[in-house]
Parts: C-alpha cells; sequence; structure tokens
C-alpha cells in the first residue's frame, strides 16, 4: 500500500513486489518537492529560486502573498495556467499509471486531476472514489480528495461532498482514504509545522462502523504514524515518494 507518490515512479513500479494486490492512496502528481525544491512542476515552469520562495511563504502560511506571487510568475508563461498545468501531469501520470502493477486499486489525492485518470488507467487499476471493492475476502472502502485549504490544491472538496462520499461506503474492514481523520496527532505535519485538514466525518464513521483499519496519508510527516480509534487501527500508510517502501497490510 502506498500513498504521497508525488512522481516517485522508479519505486512504484517494485511496491507490488510480492504482494497480491497494490492499493495507492493518491497524489500521484508532483507540483513542488517541500524537502528538494528542485524538483517537480513548479521549479521546471519558473526554476528553484522562485521555488525557494514559494516554500518560504507557504511555510510561513503567508498565504495571499503566495498566491500574489505565484499569479506574477503566471503572467509571465505563454498560454494559459491550466493548459501549461495541465500538460505536465499528463507527462507524470504516463509514467506512474504505466508503473502500476496489476491488480492496483487506487483513489485520488488532494494534488491529482481526478478527470485525466480514466485515459492512463489500464485495464488492471481500479479506480475507486465513494465506492467498495472485495480483496481477499475484506471489504475495502475507498475515498479520495481532501478538504478544502488555503492551499487551492486541484482535488478539494466541500466537506458536505466528503461526508456523502463517507456515507455512501458504509460498513466496511478497511476504510481507505487519502486524508486522515481530524485528531490532532495524526494530522499535524511535523516538518511542516502546521495541521493538515482531516475529516471530521471520516472520524465519525470510524467511531460508528468500526472497520478494522482506517488507512490513509497526506500528511507527510505525522506526529503520530498510527493510534487506535476505539477497535479500529488507524495508519498513515507513509510518504512513498520519500521512503520508497510501501506498507504491507496481512490478514
Amino acid at each position: 500500500m502506498v500513498s504521497d507518490v508525488h512522481g516517485n515512479a522508479r519505486d512504484l513500479a517494485r511496491a507490488g513486489e510480492g504482494a497480491d494486490a497494490l492499493i495507492c492512496l493518491g497524489d500521484l502528481v508532483l507540483f513542488l518537492d517541500y524537502a528538494d525544491h528542485s524538483r517537480g512542476i513548479f521549479p521546471d515552469l519558473f526554476g528553484e529560486e522562485n521555488a525557494d520562495r514559494i516554500v518560504e511563504l507557504r511555510t510561513a502560511r503567508r498565504f495571499e502573498e503566495a498566491r500574489a506571487f505565484g499569479a506574477e510568475l503566471w503572467g509571465g508563461i505563454e498560454g494559459d495556467r491550466f493548459t501549461a498545468i495541465e500538460k505536465a501531469v499528463r507527462k507524470q501520470y504516463a509514467e506512474l499509471f504505466t508503473a502500476f502493477p496489476t491488480p492496483t486499486y487506487a483513489t485520488y489525492g488532494n494534488v491529482d486531476m481526478p478527470q485525466l485518470w480514466p485515459e492512463y488507467a489500464g485495464p488492471g487499476t481500479t479506480v475507486l472514489d465513494g465506492q467498495r471493492v472485495e480483496i481477499g475476502g475484506w471489504t475495502f472502502g475507498f475515498v479520495g480528495g481532501g478538504l478544502r485549504t488555503p492551499m487551492r490544491t486541484p482535488y478539494e472538496i466541500s466537506d458536505e461532498e466528503y461526508a456523502a462520499k463517507i456515507e455512501a461506503v458504509g460498513e466496511v474492514d478497511v476504510l481507505c482514504t487519502h486524508i486522515p481523520p481530524e485528531v490532532p496527532e495524526l494530522v499535524y505535519d511535523t516538518v511542516a509545522r502546521r495541521f493538515e485538514r482531516g475529516s471530521r466525518a471520516l472520524l465519525d464513521a470510524i467511531r460508528r462502523t468500526r472497520p478494522r483499519y482506517s488507512l490513509f496519508g497526506h500528511v507527510h510527516q505525522p506526529l503520530a504514524r498510527r493510534m487506535r480509534i476505539g477497535a479500529t487501527e488507524c495508519v498513515n500508510v507513509g510518504h512513498f515518494a520519500g521512503s520508497g517502501r510501501p506498507w504491507a497490510l496481512e490478514w
């Protein structure tokens, strides 16, 4: 199981070795690597020095200044912003989806572009969002995307829409989401030094339906990587772009 792949196609190609299936919890796209500002769509378009600046502003939570700075940079790009981003994302998706083994079960992250996935997901990749599937006799539910934030990443949705997808999944053995439940220890990033957005609806569903596992990613360096909520083992499966190692679920 992997999450937050962020362009790591090399390790992704080996992630399913020895497993019956690979599960991917989203964020395939690498827009900007906060650990290495030379990597990603943003530095490819605007250079590492400007990437340094945008990271500095965002880390300081100066989001309005970051947006103004970004708008200034985009003003110097020939053509429109969406076309430039989509072209770069398509290039990454072509490589990443080819690296998925068969079978793969995947959902979207907040930086993904769901509208493009049908073009790249091969017959061995099942894309699920607000849906369930049986794997090895257990029922897995999948909910993709993130909640709205000042970062304004591509696949952020309202709390109500997210809660409706959680409700549609219902009772499952394993609840697979991109973002964690809204628990301080699970949503705080110790390196970025900020609380990411978790889902209250997800937390309520865990308490109500008591799945065996709640699995997620999104927070790259969490204060706590796992904890129990009642009968449920909650696990951040890891920042795959940084570690290159999948997390294994055995039953």
